[in-house]
């Protein structure tokens, strides 16, 4: 008797179908970028579901703020009205610093700017992937996020925006190991690049002779060159310092001056109208 339903194809072979079509679509969204506008879709259809993960969270905060005592706010406010009068001490000094360099900065006609526009922002989940270092934040493209912006927070450089959501972003930190960020030692001025090696707490320099004059405890900042990240942030400290006499450059560490595994609330910039227009002179104008 012949069987009403006809017999479809096998299970191997539905596999290996289904196997082919999921290599052509990657192969076509790596090569192509075919899926960019739904990937945006999805991103923007996803974002709810973040904020409602993150609800619980920011109600707990709000619910312990409550409950906190009388007396222990009283002794917050003893303790923030003695700090902000260290701090007003020491920006007396720093005004005093601030116009020195200023002087100096105009004497050698540098256009470093401290003057950014700045966003408060804050994390909304951390990558799982093992060896991606990356965080999503709760600013996009409707409060003028783009790609490459630099991020910062209390500590020094975080890392450079890598994809722009409608309400969100993605961040990718420094110690991705896809990521890198021209330095310098505050001590000497030695220009140098420092790139992530997939671990939260430390960076190294890339090829640097045996024979370059640095210090177990030197002090990197950002040296703006590139045009990426804004120049005098904090990196790191250089921790280990290898000088193999059969190998041509030193193997160096550096210890983060962020510490990535406790990161809530970052800093967005944005370049000053000064500094864009710098970059868009070309040298020798």
């Amino acid at each position: 008797m012949t069987p009403i339903f006809g017999r479809g194809p096998s299970l191997q072979f539905r596999l290996f179908i289904a196997v082919m079509i999921s290599a052509s679509l990657m192969l076509a969204d790596s090569r192509l970028n075919a899926f960019s506008e739904i990937r945006y879709l999805l991103n923007s259809f996803v974002a709810p579901i973040h904020y409602a993960a993150n609800l619980p969270r920011t109600m707990f905060d709000g619910m312990y703020e409550r409950f906190n005592s009388r007396d222990t706010l009283m002794l917050e406010n003893q303790k923030l009205k003695q700090d902000i009068f260290i701090q007003n001490s020491n920006l007396l000094l720093l005004e005093q610093l601030k116009q020195e360099n200023s002087r100096l900065r105009d004497l050698l006609g540098s256009p470093f700017i401290r003057d950014e526009k700045k966003m408060v922002t804050e994390v909304m989940a951390v990558d799982s992937a093992p060896y991606t270092h990356q965080v999503m934040i709760d600013k996009g493209l409707i409060d003028g996020v783009y790609e490459g912006q630099p991020v910062i927070n209390d500590k020094g450089i975080v890392g450079q925006i890598n994809y722009v959501g409608a309400h969100n972003s993605r961040v990718l930190l420094l110690t991705d190991a896809n990521n890198a960020i021209p330095v310098q030692i505050v001590r000497n001025d030695i220009r140098v690049i420092a790139s992530g090696k997939g671990h939260l707490d430390t960076m190294q320099l890339e090829h640097i002779p045996t024979n370059t004059d640095v210090e177990i405890g030197d002090l990197l900042v950002s040296s703006g060159l590139g045009g990426r990240y804004p120049e005098g942030y904090p990196v790191g400290y250089i921790s280990n310092i290898d000088n193999d006499n059969k190998r041509p450059f030193a193997s160096i560490e550096l210890a983060t001056s962020v510490e990535f595994d406790k990161l809530r609330y970052l800093l967005l910039v944005w370049p000053t109208e000064t500094e864009v227009k710098a970059k868009e002179i070309p040298d020798g104008e």
